[in-house]
């Protein structure tokens, strides 16, 4: 049996990296470049990407606020039966508006199986 020392046995302690400014800065403006991954660009350097959004803020880059989506609005789909309760005579009409700004009239009068089959094929484009 051997007489040997705990400090023989254990892991080697990580040196922390020091950073100069302008690294720093080199790295923070390659993030800002146009379709710059941070998660890419930290592994590259070998830092963590939470480090370099805090480098970010100590630059003071403003955060990028995602673009407008068109809003989530609120659909209630009547059964087939409701369809048909309604007055053969009305003369309403419904646009729909897809993303790409093409726009869909229908009709109080469309068949509701049609419109369901035009709805489908159209969200699997």
């Amino acid at each position: 049996m051997s007489a040997g020392n705990d400090e023989d046995r254990t892991a080697p302690r990580r040196r922390r990296r020091a950073w100069t400014t302008d690294e720093k800065r080199r790295i923070v403006d390659e993030s800002l470049e146009v379709d710059a991954s941070i998660a890419e660009i930290a592994r590259r350097h070998e830092l963590n990407a939470n480090q370099l959004f805090t480098w970010r803020r100590q630059f003071g880059v403003e955060t990028v606020e995602p673009r407008e989506l068109a809003p989530i609005l609120p659909v209630t789909i009547a059964s087939e039966m409701a369809a048909d309760d309604s007055d053969a005579g009305s003369s309403g009409q419904m646009e729909i508006v897809l993303a790409e700004g093409d726009r869909i009239l229908v009709w109080s009068d469309v068949e509701t199986g049609a419109l369901t089959r035009v709805l489908k094929a159209l969200a699997r484009r």
